[in-house]
């Protein structure tokens, strides 16, 4: 039976999607741009890619538990339609942007509305029985997949006849969806569920800080915080290791990162809802880590371009890990902390995003720079392979807390699922 808050979901999913369609459209851009301001040197552009990408996950990472808190006080539907009106705002303050300072500020304003995913995953916790969770949480992937396969194609193609067109569409897709939210979106909190707003629980630190308590959400929290930073490094080297390593344009990055896109949409917003209820949330994670790492080691070692089609294809089955641990995690604690955990996790998600880029194109402008003693531009790919086999280890220790499952893990019968959905 469908469950009467569909509609609900299905804007979230959208909301999701122009959400990452924005970043979709920006990655392919703008490593390229800022070389135009260094003297088109890409060690310098590299670097400055990396501090613009900082910027935008420190924002997130301030304002998420602040988000997050504000919509178990006030519920998730205001919190979503502002952060999609000021998205909206957002497109069109970059696409008048002038100088490099403007488009700081808009990556500032991008960051503090972005945090608002995790109210959307809250929404999800709210209008999703605890056994569907995992596979509802699939649904972000799903976002996530879809809007990095839409983002970079309309770089490529927008971005050929104007820079500032992808950005104007962007604009208003999102004003579009927060005018239609007004309309459609129902509240996904009940009154009774809501707690007042507390800054303990709204700075980040205490966020993360109150859910230290669960030892589960700890131990896997730990796990998703070494696979996710290894994911934003690579993502933050992306354009400018296949421009250098293989000379690819826009054009060739685009395709690229919409092939990646969608084979990560396919998987956690299809394969996903069928294969995890079979192999269980842990098993989902190992699998899913260890194609992770060994995707990264192959990209640092390709030689030719046509082999990172290869890679991303079977790279996208890493999508199992997320939307297990995550299911795991809501369930280890109340409802009426759901919005705390989502906001928690988006903040450690942030402090990964902060890190990540800083740390994969320093470690890839440092392997290709005179200074660097070996020849390395696949060094980010091979330390992002390691960060995620950390993670792979504290989520097998995090594993001996939980009850022992099998092969079918129970909350999750297979024959439950209906294969129409």
């Amino acid at each position: 039976m469908a469950h009467p808050r569909t509609p609900g979901l299905k804007f979230i999913v959208v909301t999701l999607f122009l959400d990452i369609l924005g970043i979709g459209l920006i990655v392919p851009i703008l490593p390229r741009l800022l070389e135009s301001f260094v003297g088109n040197d890409m060690v310098a552009g590299t670097r400055l890619f990396g501090v613009f990408s900082a910027v935008y996950a420190l924002m997130q990472f301030v304002f998420s538990p602040i988000i997050g808190s504000l919509s178990d006080r006030f519920g998730r539907r205001p919190v979503l339609l502002l952060s999609n009106f000021g998205s909206a705002f957002d497109y069109l303050l970059l696409a008048l942007a002038p100088s490099l300072p403007w488009f700081f500020l808009g990556r500032v304003v991008s960051g503090i509305c972005g945090a608002s995913i995790a109210t959307a995953a809250a929404y999800i916790a709210d209008v999703s029985p605890p056994e569907k969770r995992a596979q509802n949480f699939g649904l972000i992937g799903m976002s996530f997949g879809l809007g990095f396969t839409a983002g970079p194609f309309l770089a490529a193609l927008l971005g050929q006849q104007d820079v500032r067109l992808p950005f104007y569409v962007s604009g208003a897709l999102s004003l579009a969806n927060a005018l239609y939210g007004l309309f459609v979106l129902p509240e996904s909190l009940p009154k009774a569920l809501r707690r007042p707003f507390q800054w303990s629980r709204a700075n980040p630190f205490g966020a993360l800080q109150q859910l230290f308590r669960y030892p589960v959400v700890l131990g896997l929290a730990g796990a998703v915080f070494f696979i996710t930073l290894a994911q934003r490094g690579m993502m933050a080297v992306w354009v400018n290791y296949t421009e250098f390593r293989y000379q690819w344009d826009v054009k060739a990055t685009g395709y690229s990162l919409g092939v990646v896109g969608l084979c990560a949409a396919l998987v956690q917003g299809g394969l996903v809802r069928r294969v995890l209820p079979m192999l269980g949330e842990r098993r989902s994670i190992v699998f899913g880590a260890i194609v992770a790492a060994t995707a990264f080691a192959l990209y640092g070692v390709a030689t030719e371009g046509w082999m990172i089609y290869a890679i991303a294809v079977m790279g996208s089955l890493a999508g199992f890990s997320p939307p297990a641990a995550q299911g795991l995690m809501s369930r280890a604690v109340p409802a009426t902390e759901q919005g705390l955990l989502q906001g928690g996790l988006a903040s450690l998600t942030s402090i990964t995003n902060v890190l990540g880029p800083l740390m994969a194109t320093n470690v890839f402008g440092f392997f290709i720079s005179p200074a660097s003693p070996a020849y390395v531009p696949g060094a980010p790919f091979f330390l992002c392979s390691a960060l995620v086999l950390v993670g792979l280890v504290l989520a097998v220790r995090t594993f001996g807390r939980l009850p022992a499952a099998p092969a079918v893990d129970p909350a999750f019968p297979a024959p439950a699922i209906d294969p129409s959905q």
